[in-house]
């Protein structure tokens, strides 16, 4: 695509374009929320007079209960979503944001802390449970991927924000810079039109007519509206019920649901990204434990659109397979790195080797670990049901990010770094495993094919299953 074609496609597109940066304005607000403790909590532990004096172990739990909130967040989307739409409850998930940040800014004592995290998570989990079902209703089919992809863009800058303004600024200030997220979330989604499909959906069809043509920049929508109209009566009379999830036929889909939300999390990301400057400073380098956080944040940055040219390329088997080998070889150079340092063995000379190696993972779980699982849970589950899924997967994964990032910290103090990354490195490897073993490839096969192999009544080729029905 040469740039005048591509300013000629931003142009005709720019209303969605605008929506959905504006809308993913809301990921940046809560990503920073999650981002926060790697910066924050080295103030606290280790800083002469910190405003709230904390031991190591009430750090864990700052930082873990987020998760926590994460999973009534994502609880509180799916009820108020089709209630009372996708724009109100998403700018009210600012609110909590606001209130956290106000919380940590005037804390004295550990407890507004606590509350803040909780608040954050809340918020957390609203924002992820709404912001795709807002992009994927308004964009066109052009540019949908495009702008989907700026969800995993603003997670990545919030990061890098965090982890490079944090350092170099007192705990109070990081709190109230920190506010941007909501202030500019807030200034600009308010003026964004409401979701046609929602209002269809609700029998307001002048609205829904009117926000379609300003998405569009077109005033001749009726033929998509009444694909929409069909679309959303289609899917109100094949609506199907949570308890079709556990059906035997769908066995085999569950464990895979189960696996993949225990496997990647297990390998650690969101503990690495929570302590990220922590870790960094029992690592020998020239490089301070700020700067090796500021280096983390950008190579993320780098690597963030990887997935969205290479999904659709290379498939999602080949690629979690990689991922998985990458994150595996780079989880290893840590956890080599922490055992032979706990082991007294002069490992100064070689702390690039470690630092090198968690620049490894955090490249290849972004371009397959963390965006895949979701791309096959869309392919193996009926979309009568696929909510459910979803919903499922989000909670577990809450429930095990609460667990990791809590022991994290304990491990750590007692035992020493060595023993997460062990932890991490072999479920890394139990997970590369499965996808291995069990995974069908799902690019190009429908979703009864895929659901076939999945239940073991056939094989494709390239294709491993192990699964086999009763």
């Amino acid at each position: 695509m040469t740039t005048s074609t591509w300013f000629m496609r931003l142009a005709r597109y720019r209303n969605e374009y605008l929506a959905s940066l504006s809308a993913t304005l809301c990921i940046f607000m809560v990503v920073c929320s999650n981002a926060w403790s790697s910066p924050a909590l080295p103030k606290l532990l280790t800083e002469p007079n910190p405003p709230v004096s904390i031991t190591a172990g009430a750090g864990s739990w700052i930082v873990s209960v987020q998760a926590i909130g994460g999973i009534f967040g994502m609880i509180l989307a799916g009820l108020t979503v089709d209630r009372f739409g996708r724009k109100w409850p998403f700018i009210a998930c600012a609110l909590p944001v606001i209130a956290g940040w106000i919380m940590i800014a005037l804390a004295r004592t550990s407890v507004f802390l606590y509350f803040a995290r909780v608040l954050f998570g809340i918020s957390y989990g609203i924002a992820y449970g709404i912001v795709p079902i807002y992009i994927g209703e308004i964009t066109s089919d052009g540019v949908r991927g495009a702008a989907a992809s700026l969800i995993t863009v603003m997670a990545k800058l919030a990061i890098l924000f965090e982890y490079s303004v944090g350092p170099y600024v007192s705990f109070e200030t990081l709190a109230w810079l920190s506010m941007i997220g909501p202030a500019v979330f807030l200034s600009t989604f308010v003026w964004m039109p409401e979701s046609p499909h929602y209002l269809l959906g609700k029998g307001r069809i002048e609205e829904a007519r009117q926000n379609l043509q300003w998405f569009r920049r077109n005033s001749a929508v009726e033929e998509e509206l009444n694909c929409t109209r069909k679309s959303i009566e289609r899917t109100v009379s094949e609506r199907g019920s949570i308890r079709e999830l556990f059906l035997p036929a769908y066995r085999n889909n569950l464990i895979i649901v189960l696996i993949l939300a225990v496997g990647v999390q297990l390998s650690g990301m969101q503990a690495i990204l929570s302590y990220a400057q922590t870790i960094f400073s029992q690592i020998s380098s020239d490089l301070t434990d700020a700067e090796m956080s500021i280096v983390l944040g950008a190579v993320q940055m780098v690597t963030v659109l990887f997935p969205v040219f290479l999904v659709d390329r290379v498939g999602r088997r080949p690629l979690m397979l990689w991922s998985g080998a990458g994150s595996f070889l780079g989880l290893l150079l840590g956890a080599i790195y922490f055992t032979l340092d706990a082991a007294d063995v002069d490992v100064a000379r070689f702390g690039w080797v470690s630092f090198v190696g968690l620049l490894l993972f955090v490249v290849s779980y972004a371009f397959g670990l963390a965006t895949i699982p979701f791309a096959i849970l869309s392919e193996i589950f009926p979309k009568n049901i696929r909510a459910y899924a979803n919903a499922l997967f989000g909670i577990l994964s809450g429930a095990i990010i609460f667990a990791v990032v809590k022991l994290f910290q304990v491990a750590q103090d007692n035992v020493g770094a060595y023993l997460p990354f062990w932890v991490f490195t072999v479920s890394t490897g139990f997970t590369f495993g499965f996808v291995f073993l069990y995974i069908p490839e799902t690019k190009g096969r429908s979703l009864e094919e895929v659901q076939e192999i999945i239940s073991g009544w056939r094989k494709k080729p390239n294709s491993k299953v192990v699964f086999e029905a009763d």
